[in-house]
């Protein structure tokens, strides 16, 4: 069976600062590039949004996802098992971005998912287009509001 090709990257101008997210899809012949900025965010949420907002975008599940990133965070959490450890544990111990983990979690549940890490500004060109839709949508207009992470820090 055919996999789709997911690749992403998140970027934010400053950690915390404004940040954006971008994913390109492949399916066979289709391609669909995502992208989003949010005013307020880290690097991290925004790597975990990419994956998050690719997945959200496959209307059929009976097809494998192959996920690449340059975020060893993202790779190594899903692939290492530190995620099933964080929600065993309900990401006691200061462990970040339960809102987003929790939410990718829900989405992996029904998905055949499998990450690939990727050097980040080398010679992928789909993980450097990525890398351009991320920065073009933090410096962009229209920029939302991270709720997990404005909320979060409202908790402090």
């Amino acid at each position: 069976m055919e996999n789709i090709l997911l690749y992403t990257d998140g970027s934010s101008r400053g950690n915390p600062g404004p940040g954006g997210y971008g994913c390109i899809l492949i399916f066979g012949k289709h391609r669909k590039e995502l992208s989003q900025g949010y005013r307020l965010t880290t690097n991290n949420r925004m790597e975990l949004l990419a994956v998050i907002a690719g997945l959200e975008a496959i209307k059929k599940n009976e097809h494998p996802v192959t996920v690449y990133s340059d975020s060893q965070y993202i790779v190594n959490s899903v692939e290492k098992g530190w995620l099933k450890n964080w929600i065993k544990t309900d990401f006691r111990g200061g462990k970040k971005n339960k809102d987003l983990w929790t939410r990718y979690h829900q989405l992996a549940k029904s998905m055949t998912i499998r990450f690939v890490w990727v050097k980040g500004h080398a010679d992928n060109p789909y993980n450097n287009r990525c890398d351009v839709l991320a920065t073009e949508a933090a410096d962009g207009g229209n920029l939302l509001v991270d709720n997990g992470y404005e909320q979060g820090l409202a908790a402090l």
